[in-house]
């Protein structure tokens, strides 16, 4: 074997090209701090959301991770979850370790709005992103928004703007709110009710009730002897199902009041039966029969499951795509860089088309109000939603001039 002589400048150009390979190669690894991209999602595992959040949004989320294809900036990506027992401090107690220690990059979704609230405000302490689908307080747009948190699927307001404005309009035009008593039902009663009031209905009383609650009886009853036109459900989950069930008992609306659920799901239909829910006007950011590509992906997600998904998974599942994309377009896992593809870069996947990060962070997107199917309407399991109404994505949120947020510049 023939050995070759290096001479002094030979032998240091020779090293400062393994130096400046060492480098490149230490700097391509640090793209992605600690050689994973980690993200998470704190749900209601076992309480009143469990249906509409729970293992449903977990799948979501891993669902997103497997369509990109398990990997970003050629390194793996976890994601991590938390059962909160719908409790503020335990949402936060499980966001500051994930950040302090566990080494989670972002948090995309929260379920329920009091420990969502309670996250983000830890999101913003530790200058991480944090997206959020299930949650509907529109106080996360507005006196408590921050540059790393983002209002994905839906929220009060444009929940709101759909069925009051529609409801109103048929000449249903005197309220009554049920409303469970936490962020989201509050925001909930308040939005709908401005709605209503601003369209020319008015609003007779309302009840609150603590969240979980069983017999609905006193609640009902003081909404049915209102006699007022509409009684509202500002409520989620088990309560939303509770709550049908026992209006139906008491005569409600076979006495001819009209019951609204501000809040429901197709879960909640399913868990009533379409002889119950029949009717019932819902609004939704997507639904699993609108075309054949979410056929498809709805398909997968019932294999895993056993059911549907609603909007609060499908959100999960568009965020973690969305931050994914934008870890892959800014090379790195660093929040400000990150944040700043995830505004430049459009929404677009099965469910969420066209959709864009507004500067008080509310992801803007179609809106669609549904009428719930009566049996004989229905083709197969799950087929309960007809549509009635797409409202444009610049007609269904809270408009900028309106915002309360101090990110934006008016």
């Amino acid at each position: 074997m023939r050995q070759i002589d290096f001479g002094p400048r030979q032998l240091g150009a020779a090293l400062v090209c393994v130096f400046l390979c060492a480098a490149s190669a230490n700097a391509q690894t640090a793209q992605v701090s600690d050689g994973v991209v980690r993200v998470g999602v704190i749900e209601d595992m076992s309480g009143v959301y469990a249906d509409i959040t729970g293992k449903g949004a977990v799948t979501a989320a891993q669902m997103a991770v497997e369509d990109f294809g398990g990997k970003v900036l050629g390194m793996p990506v976890e994601v991590v979850f938390a059962d909160h027992q719908n409790k503020p401090d335990i949402a936060a107690t499980t966001a500051r370790k994930w950040f302090d220690t566990d080494k989670v990059d972002a948090i995309l979704d929260v379920a329920s709005s009091s420990p969502a609230l309670a996250v983000l405000e830890i999101a913003k302490e530790k200058k991480k992103i944090v997206t959020l689908s299930s949650p509907g307080s529109t106080r996360i747009t507005n006196e408590v928004c921050g540059p790393y948190v983002v209002h994905w699927a839906y929220d009060s307001f444009a929940i709101a703007n759909s069925t009051g404005k529609a409801l109103v309009s048929q000449g249903f035009d005197s309220w009554y709110f049920v409303v469970a008593d936490y962020a989201f039902g509050a925001s909930l009663e308040k939005d709908t009710g401005d709605v209503v009031k601003a369209a020319g209905g008015k609003v007779v009383g309302a009840t609150k009730y603590p969240v979980g609650t069983a017999d609905f009886a006193s609640v009902l009853l003081q909404a049915q002897s209102s006699k007022a036109k509409v009684v509202a459900l500002a409520n989620a989950g088990g309560d939303t199902i509770n709550s049908i069930k026992q209006a139906a008992e008491f005569g409600l609306t076979s006495g001819g009041q009209k019951l609204s659920a501000l809040a429901g799901f197709i879960n909640d239909v399913h868990g009533l039966g379409l002889k119950e829910a029949q009717g019932l006007t819902i609004t939704e950011a997507s639904y699993w029969d609108m075309n054949d590509d979410t056929r498809e992906w709805s398909k997968r997600f019932y294999d895993k499951v056993n059911a549907m998904p609603n909007m609060l998974q499908t959100g999960t599942y568009s965020s973690v795509l969305h931050y994914l994309r934008a870890v892959q377009a800014a090379g790195t896992d660093e929040t400000e860089a990150v944040m700043k593809k995830m505004r430049e870069l459009p929404v677009d996947d099965v469910f969420y088309k066209n959709g864009n990060i507004r500067e008080d962070g509310r992801m803007v997107h179609d809106m669609y109000l549904f009428e719930v199917k009566k049996p004989a309407e229905s083709k197969a399991p799950w087929d309960y939603y007809k549509l009635l109404a797409t409202i444009p994505a610049d007609q269904a949120f809270q408009p900028l001039s309106a915002s309360r947020c101090p990110l934006v510049k008016k």
